[in-house]
């Protein structure tokens, strides 16, 4: 659907008195160019206008919509939620859909769309990217009358709740999810045996046992095979904490799925694809990851001369 509305763009100071704006699934399409939903780091609603901030610091404010600003709004979020959730790559069934309040470890809170899959709970504010809480790596559920308490292994606290007659099966169902999702994954994990030098072993997603990783760990280094049909490679990562990288490690690829390309490609390739980009916006492990790379190996004759001299 086009609106008709005034548009503003800061800081290059483009206004446009009267706009045609039309809302896409990928993005916002305006006079001054098209916006994609990669792009943009929140929208806001305020006092009848709209602000959109993109990541790179440019504000987008579209105000005079009229009555049509409900609609605008309406569809505006939706589409952004729906590229948000393309973008983590469920490929499970959806167990619940509810509406309700949310505090994001960040001490971000709103409210928004929380849904519940069998191995991840999803938050999609209103406002910013959608997040995906993955069951296999929660500490702790907790019903404290109408607020769920999800608590991570690394001590992050996520809250949701208010939702109503669903709060208290959403919490129920969530603990019983969450508990399948790591004796699923455990029973997987121990299907794959890997060969000196690798040692650990890990799954992408619960629901895939076909792709998995396995890593050499030395002092400060570590070596990465993924196992998705492709062509064979081995990726490199240097590191000052250990158990903090194997943390962040897990949680990367847990993140990505079988998207392996996310963890390896250069920026500018990551930023050609808008999915890739939204999931490494959104995700401080698929950051850091790619922060610690060190290149990788090609499968030939010398794979495993360069192999143990990099780790050694």
């Amino acid at each position: 659907m086009q609106y008709n509305a005034s548009l503003d763009i800061d800081p290059n100071g483009k206004h446009f008195d009267r706009a045609v704006l039309s809302i896409e699934p990928e993005g916002i399409k305006t006079p001054a160019g098209f916006f994609d939903f990669s792009d943009i780091s929140a929208i806001i609603p305020n006092n009848y206008r709209v602000y959109i901030n993109l990541f790179d610091g440019t504000r987008i404010t579209v105000s005079m919509l009229g009555h049509s600003y409900d609609g605008f709004w309406e569809e505006l979020v939706k589409c952004f939620n729906d590229r948000s959730l393309d973008s983590l790559f469920i490929e499970e069934e959806r167990l619940m859909n509810c509406y309700g309040e949310y505090t994001l470890s960040t001490s971000e809170s709103g409210r928004g769309r929380l849904c519940l899959y069998p191995d991840s709970i999803c938050i999609f504010p209103e406002n910013s990217h959608a997040v995906r809480i993955p069951l296999c790596y929660t500490a702790d559920i907790t019903l404290n009358g109408y607020m769920i308490s999800v608590t991570m292994r690394t001590g992050e606290v996520y809250s949701i709740g208010k939702m109503g007659y669903d709060t208290k099966p959403f919490a129920e169902r969530s603990i019983k999810s969450a508990a399948a999702t790591k004796k699923k994954r455990a029973e997987m994990i121990a299907g794959h045996t890997a060969s000196a030098p690798f040692s650990i072993s890990g799954l992408f997603r619960t629901m895939d046992e076909e792709k998995y990783w396995t890593a050499a760990i030395g002092k400060t280094t570590c070596a990465l095979e993924l196992f998705t049909g492709d062509s064979a490679a081995t990726y490199l990562y240097r590191f000052d904490n250990r158990e903090f990288f194997l943390y962040k490690l897990e949680e990367a690829m847990e993140t990505v799925g079988s998207h392996r390309e996310i963890i390896y490609q250069p920026e500018e390739m990551i930023n050609a694809n808008p999915l890739y980009k939204m999931a490494v916006h959104r995700s401080p492990a698929v950051r850091f990851l790619r922060s610690c790379s060190a290149g990788r190996i090609i499968h030939n004759e010398k794979h495993r001369e360069n192999l143990m001299s990099f780790l050694d």
